[in-house]
């Protein structure tokens, strides 16, 4: 079975959450440990990503953040193929460093 990298995709989750109270500290802790138990990886501060070996898998993964979202404070959630990944730009200082590749390890479960 070929991969395509239009049919896989990468998940990205932003946050901006309220940490004015010992509550709200510790949804944004709980929510940042369920990420990252969920597979994500952090590429900043409060921005996560998760490679996804289809839209379904995705799909799976979109689901399961809906369900522990924290009470209070704004997540964006944005999902693209492979293809658009690899037209990222990252850039360290001035020089431009290159995506890192897609994970070569297929998920089974």
């Amino acid at each position: 079975m070929e991969l395509s990298g239009y049919r896989m995709m990468w998940i990205y989750v932003f946050f901006d959450l309220p940490t004015d109270t010992k509550k709200a500290r510790k949804d944004y802790s709980e929510f940042r440990k369920k990420l990252l138990k969920d597979g994500f990886t952090m590429v900043q501060y409060s921005v996560y990503e998760r490679h996804c070996s289809s839209e379904e898998n995705a799909d799976v993964h979109l689901k399961r953040i809906k369900s522990f979202l924290p009470p209070d404070g704004e997540v964006r959630i944005l999902t693209i193929t492979d293809k658009q990944y690899e037209r990222m730009h990252i850039f360290w200082g001035k020089m431009r460093k290159p995506a890192p590749p897609a994970p070569k390890q297929l998920e089974l479960f």
